[in-house]
């Protein structure tokens, strides 16, 4: 399987922005951004095993003086909710990339509630949201949210919706009473 075009683009605008922290939850959608970051020696990869914890690294890495990005799928957003208010009280800059779920074409009925509710959770906490349909707009929407976060500061998030990257398909197997 081939690279997704907005892939290149976007790592570069994270190598342009300086970001030398990605601090990431494993995902198909952001695999082979996360796979373009590692294989580079300037940028430390952190895996999480929860999203909130991106919300620290993010706000250490500013404080020390570094800048991160946090990639996660929009079922993450709602396990940051209560960390979003450390950036939002201590004007942290972040830079936030977010896969879609529970949008157009989901088969998964777990993934949308937060898909649905991932843009105003954000907002409500602060974030500054910008929500990508286009594929051809990914890398100028995450290099706009980059510069808004690193000369705001600010802490930005881009959704990047299931009409550029595609539903996944689920299968869902039932046993007992009802089949």
């Amino acid at each position: 399987m081939s690279e997704p075009q907005w892939v290149q683009g976007v790592y570069d605008v994270l190598r342009r922005h300086d970001i030398t922290q990605v601090a990431y939850v494993p995902d198909a959608g952001l695999a082979t951004l996360i796979r373009r970051c590692q294989l580079d020696e300037a940028m430390c990869t952190i895996p999480l095993t929860t999203e909130e914890e991106g919300v620290a690294l993010a706000a250490g890495a500013w404080l020390g003086g570094r800048r991160a990005a946090l990639l996660m799928q929009s079922s993450g957003v709602g396990n940051c909710v209560n960390m979003l208010s450390l950036w939002r009280t201590c004007r942290i800059a972040a830079l936030t990339i977010v896969t879609m779920r529970g949008q157009f074409g989901e088969a998964n009925p777990w993934q949308v509630p937060m898909g649905q509710a991932s843009a105003a959770v954000l907002r409500l906490m602060g974030v500054v949201t910008f929500e990508v349909e286009d594929v051809t707009r990914i890398v100028e929407t995450v290099d706009a949210a980059a510069t808004m976060a690193f000369t705001g500061p600010a802490a930005t998030a881009v959704l990047i919706g299931q009409r550029a990257i595609g539903a996944k398909p689920f299968v869902q197997e039932f046993t007992g009473a009802g089949k």
